[in-house]
């Protein structure tokens, strides 16, 4: 009787070749832009129009909110918005870190510039109001009976310390938190940028609450506060 049956080990199967390191997209992406000649500029080419049908995309997704505004004046501010994110990113590129590809990185771009274009042409034709009609409009804490009071005396502290701000900083914060008119739309209209309006605000409310510290209705207030944002 025969011994028992050895499996045979067959022939060994044959190695994988080796994965080919391929550079990341984004890797590409960056050394084509910083190259220079064709290669730069089919890279910049290709840019645009990635960034472009970003710019459209997000043109056709709030487009329809614009009360006025026909296709052909949304893809002329679409050209013009993709146009600002090319020389924004072309700017950038040493900040791009890589937490995300670059195309995302660069997409974010032409949102932006869309959203501000959108954002101007809305109040194109609309007063920018820096004094309030009344500041009354300031929201309210409360509107169960019991505290009515006690939202009227907020209320009031809120107007006075508005009234002690210097006027720059009233008119920003009443345009910008009561008003809600778009802090970049603001800062084309008195001729500054978006990130000294900031610096603005934050004063202004810095202010209001050392206002109300000093009336002692800093924790009554602070909801109240936190709306003028």
């Amino acid at each position: 009787m025969s011994g028992p049956v050895r499996q045979q080990v067959g022939a060994a199967a044959p190695l994988r070749p080796a994965a080919v390191h391929r550079p990341d997209d984004s890797e590409t992406w960056l050394s084509s832009l910083r190259a220079t000649g064709e290669e730069r500029e089919l890279a910049v080419a290709r840019l645009h129009g990635l960034l472009l049908r970003a710019a459209r995309f997000e043109a056709g997704r709030r487009g329809p909110t614009l009360a006025g505004v026909g296709s052909k004046e949304l893809d002329d501010l679409a050209v013009q918005a993709a146009d600002d994110a090319l020389l924004a990113v072309l700017s950038r590129l040493d900040t791009f870190r890589g937490a995300s590809r670059f195309t995302t990185w660069a997409y974010k771009f032409a949102v932006y510039e869309m959203s501000v274009k959108l954002r101007r042409r809305a109040w194109q034709h609309r007063e920018v109001p820096l004094e309030p009609q009344s500041w009354a409009l300031v929201p309210d804490v409360g509107t169960l009976p019991q505290q009515h009071v006690e939202g009227a005396e907020v209320l009031a502290a809120i107007r006075s310390g508005i009234a002690a701000l210097t006027p720059h900083q009233r008119d920003v914060l009443v345009a910008v938190a009561i008003n809600d008119v778009p802090i970049d739309v603001l800062a084309e209209r008195l001729g500054t940028t978006r990130g000294a309006l900031y610096k603005t605000l934050h004063d202004a409310r810095r202010r209001l609450r050392v206002h109300l510290t000093g009336l002692g209705l800093l924790t009554t207030a602070t909801t109240a506060v936190e709306e003028l944002r």
